[in-house]
Formats: C-alpha cells, sequence, structure tokens
C-alpha cells in the first residue's frame, strides 16, 4: 500500500534534492578547473619557466577555481539549512502524534534537545561575515520570526510593569503568528499541561534564538565571552533563566558552561551546567 507523504514535507525534499543537483554540477566544474591548472604547472614544469602565457593562463584558471569553489560552498550551506529545516519540521510533526500522556514530558526533552542538536554551523565563504542570530549576534531590528519558530517569551506580567519583570518570566514559546500593525506576536506555550497556552505579546517581549551555531575556532567574536550575564533554557526545563557565562565551547559540538543564579547555593550560583548554543540569549532588564 502506498504511503501518503506530507505535502510540506514533500516540497522540502525535492528542494533539498534540487540543491544537491546543483552541488554536484558545481563540483564537476571544480573538477574540470582543478585538473586545468594541474595540465598548466606540468607544462611549466617541463619548460622549467613560467612564461607570460603561462601567467595569464593559471591567473584565470585560479580565478575559475575560486568562483566554482565559493559557488559550491554557497550551495551547500544552503543544504545544511534545508536540512535543518527538514529535521525541525519532521520532529515537530512527530510530536503531535498522539502519545501516552505520560510520555509527554520526555518527548518534549528530547523535541528541544534535537531542535539545538540540527541547528546549522554557519560556514562562511570568503570575507563573509557573520549574519543575524549567528551564536550571539543579535537580529536585526526590524526582524520578525517566523511562524513555527521558537522563541524565548515573557509571558508574566504587563507592559506598564514589564521594566521590573524578573528573568524567571522567560518561557520556550512557539511563534504562531505577527500582527504588523499592533507589532505584537501570538505564541503558544510548548510546555503548557492543558494543550497549548496562547499569549499575545509586545515584539520587546520576545527573543529570537540563534539560527546558525558559531565555530568556537573559528567565530569566536559570535560567543558569549566568559563571566558575560545572559540569560538560558534551565536544563530539563522550558524557562530561560538569568545566569553568567562559566566557560565556552571548544568546538561547534560542544555547550556552553552556565552558572544560574540560584539563593539556595552559598555563592548564590548553581554549579556549571551545560546549554546549547540554541537555547543562550541577551540578559534583559
Amino acid at each position: 500500500m502506498a504511503v501518503e507523504v506530507n505535502p510540506k514535507l514533500k516540497e522540502m525534499l525535492n528542494e533539498l534534492h534540487l540543491l544537491i543537483h546543483k552541488i554536484q554540477e558545481e563540483r564537476t566544474k571544480g573538477e574540470t578547473a582543478l585538473s586545468n591548472i594541474q595540465k598548466i604547472h606540468e607544462r611549466v614544469q617541463q619548460e622549467s619557466k613560467v612564461s607570460s602565457y603561462h601567467k595569464s593562463k593559471l591567473k584565470g584558471v585560479y580565478s575559475t577555481a575560486l568562483a566554482d569553489a565559493q559557488s559550491e560552498a554557497k550551495l551547500l550551506q544552503e543544504a545544511l539549512e534545508k536540512i535543518s529545516e527538514i529535521k525541525s519540521y519532521r520532529s515537530k510533526a512527530k510530536s503531535m502524534e498522539p502519545k501516552a500522556p505520560a510520555m509527554r514530558r520526555g518527548i518534549l526533552m528530547s523535541m528541544i534537545h534535537k531542535d539545538a542538536a540540527n541547528l546549522p554551523l554557519w560556514h562562511p565563504t570568503k570575507n563573509e561575515k557573520p549574519p543575524p542570530l549567528c551564536g550571539c549576534v543579535p537580529a536585526d531590528s526590524n526582524y520578525v520570526v517566523p511562524k513555527g519558530k521558537y522563541v524565548a517569551a515573557m509571558v508574566q506580567g504587563s507592559d506598564e510593569d514589564e521594566a521590573n519583570a524578573d528573568s524567571s518570566n522567560w518561557i520556550l514559546a512557539e511563534v504562531v503568528s505577527y500582527n504588523h500593525t499592533t507589532s505584537k506576536y501570538d505564541v503558544d506555550d510548548v510546555d503548557s499541561d492543558e494543550g497549548r497556552e496562547r499569549h499575545i505579546l509586545n515584539k520587546k517581549r520576545v527573543i529570537a534564538l540563534p539560527l546558525y551555531k558559531a565555530d568556537p575556532k573559528t567565530q569566536g567574536e559570535c560567543l558569549y565571552q566568559k563571566h558575560t550575564t545572559i540569560m538560558a533554557l534551565y536544563p530539563q526545563t522550558t524557562c530561560f533563566y538569568k545566569g553568567v557565562i562559566h566557560d565556552l565551547p571548544k568546538t561547534d559540538e560542544d555547550s556552553y558552561e552556565i552558572l544560574f543564579e540560584d539563593t539556595s547555593y552559598p555563592d548564590g550560583y548553581s554549579p556549571p551546567l551545560k546549554v546549547a548554543q540554541r537555547y543562550v540569549i541577551p540578559c534583559t532588564d
């Protein structure tokens, strides 16, 4: 019996299939350029000198090879982002399937973990600066979080007392819609006991989560530095709490180590706890 494929998933898979074909085309072009470079170098070695003709020829083929490599790198980045999008979509679709009530918490925590694991790593091309929401790089002021994406949302308090709100009010939520006229989001609490609990929030009460992981080896400027006060998702919960960076990720697979504010400890901070780049955000007053 034929299995019916979700139309949205099918569309994304087709887009990925097309990207893979384009990557292969660029790779073939790149191999041709590299082969031409090798042939010219062999001729130079045979003649024991670099003529002006060969200099000009090498300059041209190197430029072609570089352009091909940059095009392939760009397509690879797009493919990685598409794979991340597909993984996220499939995880969310699977989480909406009927499950035994006792399994719900474990499924939610697994989904949150997968969302962080699927965050694509930023791969820049030559001289390309990290984009907004790569690691600690902030979003543009006019950025609107798309429907279905996770955010940190302050759901308690009102607009009037917002300045005095505590960081414990910030929760993990999913964007339902955004009203450009009122500058307000509709978001769903991902961890409501009675189904999805919806909140209508001013834009300044919603913080976009990172869209890319930063590579600590090459993009250290995109990571929060030690002793920086931030907010982070407390492990095995869906709440963001204030804390301090204790240690940075060493590789793109590593997490931050966070000292969370906690008055139950003598020094006022918890022991170091690991939190993925996906769930570390700037601290707000």
